[in-house]
């Protein structure tokens, strides 16, 4: 007689995706190094990169930080001289983000790095897999949490 198969619940699917959510920043992290940078520090310049001029709640709103977060990243991000602050031409009292010259090859680098990571990592999936993956995790997230600091 076959035995009935036993059904996975929400909370143990939750648990895998930690574990997995883990390793995966755990790998970046990894990867990034080799670069001389942390994680949350790439992913802020690149964001950047990407969508300058931005105000600090839309980045740290972008990247899935705490806008506190996101401040004392960046504050260090133009010590470092990878990004600065100008005043918007619109209302001189917002303070717009752009990448500095040197920011923006840096992040260059660090999205090339990040996607050979990725390709390492998901390299065990299928490209049916992958694209399975990808939809759960676009359902998963449609409805934005807010920002924390985990």
């Amino acid at each position: 007689m076959p035995q009935a198969k036993k059904s996975v619940t929400a909370a143990q699917v939750a648990d895998e995706f930690s574990r997995t959510a883990k390793v995966l920043v755990r790998h970046f992290n990894e990867r990034l190094g080799e670069h001389g940078v942390s994680t949350p520090r790439s992913r802020l310049v690149v964001e950047v990169a990407r969508s300058q001029p931005v105000r600090l709640t839309e980045l740290a709103l972008a990247v899935g930080i705490a806008q506190g977060t996101a401040s004392t990243l960046v504050d260090a991000l133009v010590r470092d001289g990878l990004l600065e602050r100008q005043a918007s031409a619109d209302d001189r009292r917002s303070v717009l983000l752009h990448v500095t010259a040197e920011g923006a090859a840096l992040a260059q680098d660090w999205t090339a790095g990040y996607e050979r990571a990725a390709e390492e990592l998901f390299k065990p999936l299928t490209e049916e897999q992958l694209s399975t993956l990808a939809g759960i995790l676009r359902t998963l997230s449609a409805e934005k949490a807010p920002a924390t600091d985990d």
